[in-house]
């Protein structure tokens, strides 16, 4: 009889050790998981409408502006979006992932910002930066309003190198033109805060 004891105590241990050391191997692979999230990651997860309202996320920019956006396309390093602020409400825009200084989020939508994403297979367009999109931008001439953190320029880009580009700068809303531009700038691609287009 104490031999049963015995060995029910001595099984009851083993499977208790065992079920501790499979706890903690999953809190160390859910640690090392969280290690590998990008900030890319986490705003993918967001704008999935895992919890946030319908995807839109408040971005705080690091010039200290706070933008309500809802994304449309993430690329390696930069999200495109509609502004849902009043003033740009409807406005297409290009964010680089550097200009983020922090993104608010209600307490109940952090834990849906550290979801996996489910069965998730790469694309092209996640491998895509920020200068191919401004390339393609100068290709169609768009006329685009760029904000940096020295202020806010207006124009149409005409060449993209590896880390800026140059802008024509004219008046919002008109065609580039010869008459019509002020002078050039060339911009670092650092120095992006947020591309509208117009």
């Amino acid at each position: 009889m104490r031999w049963d004891n015995l060995f029910d105590d001595l099984e009851g241990q083993l499977e208790h050790e065992l079920n501790a050391d499979e706890v903690d191997l999953r809190a160390e692979e859910e640690r090392l998981r969280l290690a590998r999230l990008s900030l890319r990651d986490r705003l993918t997860s967001l704008a999935g409408g895992y919890g946030t309202r319908a995807g839109i996320l408040r971005v705080a920019l690091t010039s200290g502006e706070v933008i309500t956006l809802r994304p449309t396309t993430f690329g390696r390093d930069w999200l495109a979006a509609d502004l849902l602020d009043a003033s740009t409400l409807g406005v297409q825009c290009v964010l680089p992932l550097a200009a983020v200084s922090g993104v608010i989020v209600a307490a109940d939508d952090v834990a849906a910002s550290l979801a996996a994403e489910p069965g998730r297979t790469a694309r092209l367009v996640d491998r895509i930066g920020l200068s191919f999109v401004l390339r393609d931008l100068c290709r169609r001439r768009a006329s685009v309003e760029v904000r940096t953190r020295a202020g806010v320029l207006t124009g149409t880009i005409d060449r993209v190198g590896r880390d800026h580009f140059d802008l024509a700068v004219h008046a919002a809303g008109t065609v580039r033109r010869a008459a019509e531009v002020r002078h050039a700038r060339i911009v670092p691609l650092a120095e992006i805060q947020l591309v509208l287009l117009f």
